[in-house]
């Protein structure tokens, strides 16, 4: 009709039964998060969208692996030369299909970029040495003129444990922003650095996983499961919060009860968690954190147990219940059963349209499928492996973010022996054979840079984070066994034709 044209517009409604296509619009900067939900599945029908979300997490936990401002700020020049020259590198319509990969991921290595600058100020690190931007907040001398070093000691190690202890050492301001630049330095550094950022992945880990199974409530809400956010979303709340969200606050509070002056006595974080299962609270080696931690473990355990059937017994009897019920009234109305003996039952109020559970479980409840025959066996299974996958799931999700760690630890010490076995030969040397040494181990130095540690160390981090995001983020609320909507086009039939 906008149009002009004097044929009268025909529309014709096909009624069906499939589940709506799913289309999440986009732009050429939320475009590449898109595509990395989509790899792992199309949403179901108005199903809650995780790609809003990963913009910010999938950049951030890239970069706790990739952590180094200097391989970062490479990595920012790269992505700012294909925006800027975006224009002309559409019109050359390259080929190259690992280019191409690049090139429309060119805002997601942007923020990956950015992330990584951020985090290696927090690490302090940049191309494997220390920036002391803002001034150490440890004094080195106190600890000479005590007798503690020697010029010995100094020429035979090189590298030195500083002891808070000794008075004057430390100043008791902390570094303003990140890890004070003396721990480059000291021999400790791998025990100090591990043991934070061991901490710090299982911190992230458990409110990452926490923040899914918040996100499964939007999607309980919104399809009017009101059932679903009573049998698993509390449930499962109860279960991680009691369990793993308390194994954050002895992290924290561990940080915070003991120094350097009452750290000889600091207890085991990992043994109390063990022993909180096993309801042993009798080890002389390893004291309280805290006064009636033995009520407030037991009292956690014990709800967290009682989570657990709340999750795998409840829901398959209420479900049966409705069964039970719609049955009755369907015979009572005088319907007729179906073939196989069984009432096929769609459960309608006046809002929404909901089908039976164990519709909903496969997906039905975020689009639908056909009607399936109630089996109450096949309901309990089905619970059954829910529950499992999911108390299973959140032990080995928990460890599973320690590659957050892993990598971080990776690429920071694969960045130290390029520059300790390699580019720092260089400044050893003297004379016009130190100055061509220099530059021939800096394209060296530079080369392997790339190679290494921006590409190849690069992509690990990738995958991994993709690996956190598919695998440990999207399966808590996210389904996505969807379909994509593909409007009717003329040029596409005609070209899968051709083909």
């Amino acid at each position: 009709e906008r149009s002009g044209s004097t044929i009268n517009p025909i529309l014709t409604a096909i009624p069906t039964k499939l589940a709506p296509p799913t289309f999440n619009r986009t732009n050429k900067f939320t475009a590449g998060f898109q595509a990395i939900v989509d790899a792992y599945g199309v949403g179901n029908y108005r199903e809650i969208n995780p790609a809003p979300f990963t913009i910010i997490t999938f950049p951030f936990l890239f970069a706790v692996m990739f952590g180094d401002c200097g391989h970062g700020t490479v990595m920012l020049g790269f992505a700012l030369w294909m925006i800027s020259n975006e224009k002309s590198l559409l019109a050359q319509k390259s080929d190259n299909e690992i280019w191409n990969i690049f090139f429309s991921g060119r805002y997601l290595i942007l923020l990956m970029s950015i992330f990584s600058i951020y985090t290696g100020f927090i690490y302090n690190d940049c191309f494997s040495k220390s920036l002391n931007i803002f001034g150490s907040s440890w004094r080195v001398r106190p600890m000479y003129n005590n007798g503690v070093w020697t010029d010995k000691i100094v020429h035979d190690n090189g590298l030195l444990q500083l002891n808070p202890k000794e008075a004057g050492v430390y100043s008791g301001n902390p570094y303003p922003f990140g890890i004070d630049p003396i721990w480059n330095v000291a021999n400790n550094k791998l025990t100090f650095l591990n043991s934070y950022k061991m901490k710090m992945s299982v911190i992230m880990g458990i409110v990452h996983m926490v923040f899914g199974v918040i996100l499964s409530l939007f999607n309980y809400i919104y399809f009017k499961q009101t059932a679903d956010v009573v049998l698993r979303f509390i449930p499962e709340m109860i279960f991680i919060v009691s369990l793993f969200g308390y194994l954050v606050f002895m992290i924290i509070f561990k940080w915070c009860r003991y120094n350097v002056n009452n750290a000889q006595s600091a207890p085991s974080i990992l043994i109390h968690f063990i022993n909180m299962f096993l309801f042993s609270y009798n080890d002389p080696t390893n004291p309280p954190l805290y006064e009636h931690q033995q009520k407030v473990q037991t009292f956690l355990v014990i709800f967290a147990l009682i989570a657990i059937p709340w999750m795998l017994l409840i829901q398959p009897f209420i479900l049966r219940a409705k069964h039970q019920k719609a049955q009755s009234r369907l015979v009572s109305s005088g319907l007729s059963e179906s073939p196989t003996g069984d009432i096929e039952v769609q459960i309608i109020d006046s809002n929404h349209s909901e089908k039976t559970n164990q519709e909903v479980d496969s997906g039905g409840g975020h689009g639908g499928h056909d009607h399936e025959e109630f089996n109450f066996g096949d309901i309990c299974v089905h619970q059954a492996i829910h529950t499992i996958e999911y108390c299973l799931g959140c032990i080995s999700n928990t460890a599973s973010y320690l590659r957050l760690w892993a990598l971080s630890l990776a690429h920071a010490q694969l960045s130290e022996v390029l520059w300790t076995l390699l580019f720092s030969q260089g400044f050893q040397m003297s004379g016009w054979a130190g100055l061509a040494g220099i530059f021939v181990l800096f394209a060296v130095f530079a080369a392997l840079t790339i190679a290494i540690l921006l590409i190849m160390e690069g992509l690990s981090a990738f995958l991994h984070a993709l690996r956190l995001h598919w695998v440990e983020f999207q399966n808590k609320f996210y389904s996505g066994s969807g379909s994509p909507f593909a409007p009717f086009s003329f040029k596409t039939i005609i070209e899968r034709t051709e083909e």
